[in-house]
């Protein structure tokens, strides 16, 4: 069933031609809008892309951050192999929007907040409300193009895409037959009040560690893990055998003592970033605490952006803080109390007080990803579910839990009828900057087989793009160790428990 608009209208069609993949794809791109039902709301902007040649496939690409611009429909699915050509070279119809608002000029990409204020426009990013009208709409228009409906229809998304993803399985079980969903933040809510108590500590004078204290840190983890899988290649594989304490950083008599080591209260916000954030009060959505990230089991922090920043949470927020500072800043001021004023460092996640009220009605959307994909199992549909071990802006924690939530909820032997868990070491979110380990992995062709013939990922094998060099991509809560042989060679390794 359709969620309510207004309608829409297709706004330019184009027949153009792109390099994709190193193809030269001919196609017809269709803009068109879809008009809310409150008129004070922005519209949803999408784009669709019909190629000659069709194969008779549709795939929907999910968004990142706070959304606001149309991803590109020629690139590939997060993860996505370098040898292999993107969905649109492969002459996939492919789709996707703005989820509902379009982003202001003057904002980090990715991380303008400012539509929070309209509760349409909230519902349309935030609940996934956008996804389902688009993917109609969408489909409508491949129909009216070719004259008949896509024989499958998939989504891909990572990070807001990833818990897009999540959000159609669960939501609308028939929508999509296959989906791809990476380094999910499904729990949106619950990270972004982790995220605010981390501002709270690292705003404190003298807390926040330098770059230079961050690449200690990093650099210090690494030396102490990297071994623990049997081989030292600056990738940290047996996770839970890693347990770095930063006190062998701790500065003599603890006071800062300058880039060489870590005082007292960084020492503290750095296990205040790696530990699970609790807040003590009951939230709508029934979740309790956000897990932290891993810090302390090899996180690659050699980029900063997405992890710590370069400078410390201030306001107002400086462009140089962490992406997670950042997003918090934005969701406060236009989520929480939809006032530009307001000084998100003077919120405390753990102490709201006249807010809480808010937070829990905000936790029934932002974090309605109850686990329950059992109708989108028994309808057929396969999921993929991949994340980097060493996410700094995602914990792959989170996403530990949500595997484990969804066993819980459907049994090992359902769950593992449709769908795969793998957690890769050494890679960070989407492949960002300079990871340890860049995955790349074919994971539209895994899920087409799966979906169209019924066979499922058997050992997959996941390369890392920038150092050439291959691992066998093990499925949740195995790792690969190494045993003998090639150490850039997957077949020297074997997936452990």
């Amino acid at each position: 069933m359709s969620l309510p608009t207004t309608g829409g209208r297709v706004q330019s069609a184009l027949v153009t031609t792109s390099v994709v993949s190193g193809q030269t794809v001919e196609y017809c791109l269709l803009d068109a809008d879809i008009f809310p039902v409150d008129r004070s709301a922005p519209a949803i902007k999408m784009r669709v892309a019909l190629p000659h040649g069709w194969n008779h496939k549709a795939l929907m690409f999910g968004g990142g951050g706070y959304n606001g611009t149309i991803p590109a429909l020629t690139m590939n699915v997060p993860f996505g192999p370098a040898d292999q050509p993107a969905p649109l070279a492969r002459r996939y119809a492919t789709f996707a929007s703005d989820s509902g608002h379009q982003q202001g000029p003057a904002a980090v990409p990715s991380l303008d907040g400012s539509f929070g204020v309209n509760d349409e426009a909230l519902k349309n990013f935030a609940a996934g409300d956008a996804l389902k009208k688009t993917r109609d709409a969408s489909l409508f228009l491949v129909r009216l193009a070719y004259g008949q409906n896509p024989a499958e229809v998939y989504f891909s998304g990572g990070s807001t895409g990833g818990r897009e993803a999540l959000i159609v399985a669960q939501r609308w079980p028939q929508a999509f037959d296959g989906v791809i969903s990476a380094y999910p933040a499904w729990n949106n809510l619950a990270e972004v009040l982790d995220v605010g108590y981390l501002v709270q500590v690292l705003s404190r004078p003298g807390v926040f560690p330098s770059p230079a204290k961050q690449t200690l840190l990093y650099n210090s983890v690494i030396n102490a893990c990297d071994g623990l899988d049997g081989i030292k290649d600056k990738v940290v594989s047996n996770l839970r055998a890693c347990g770095f304490d930063p006190h062998v950083l701790r500065c003599p008599g603890g006071a800062d003592a300058g880039p060489d080591c870590l005082s007292d209260p960084q020492i503290g916000a750095v296990i205040a970033m790696s530990t699970p954030f609790r807040w003590p009060y009951r939230v709508a959505s029934g979740e309790t605490e956000y897990p932290g990230f891993p810090f302390l089991s090899g996180a690659d922090m050699r980029t900063p952006f997405l992890g710590f920043g370069t400078t410390a949470p201030a306001n107002p927020m400086p462009v140089t803080s962490g992406y997670g500072m950042q997003y918090w800043e934005q969701w406060v001021k236009y989520f929480l109390t939809r006032d530009p004023g307001y000084n998100s460092l003077d919120l405390d996640p753990r102490h709201p007080g006249k807010w809480l009220g808010r937070i829990s009605h905000l936790s029934t959307i932002q974090d309605r990803n109850n686990v329950d994909l059992g109708p989108f199992a028994r309808t057929g549909g396969k999921l993929i579910l991949l994340h980097g071990a060493a996410d700094e802006l995602v914990s792959h924690r989170s996403t530990n839990d949500y595997y484990q939530r969804v066993l819980a909820k459907l049994g090992p032997s359902s769950t593992h009828a449709f769908m795969r868990y793998y957690l890769v070491p050494g890679a960070n979110h989407a492949n960002f900057g300079t990871p340890a380990f860049a995955a790349g992995w074919d994971s539209l062709s895994a899920l087409e087989r799966w979906v169209e013939t019924g066979q499922p990922p058997a050992n997959p094998i996941v390369a890392d793009i920038t150092h050439d060099r291959t691992r066998p991509l093990c499925e949740y809560p195995a790792w690969p160790r190494y045993r003998a042989g090639d150490p850039y060679a997957a077949s020297s390794f074997v997936c452990t428990r």
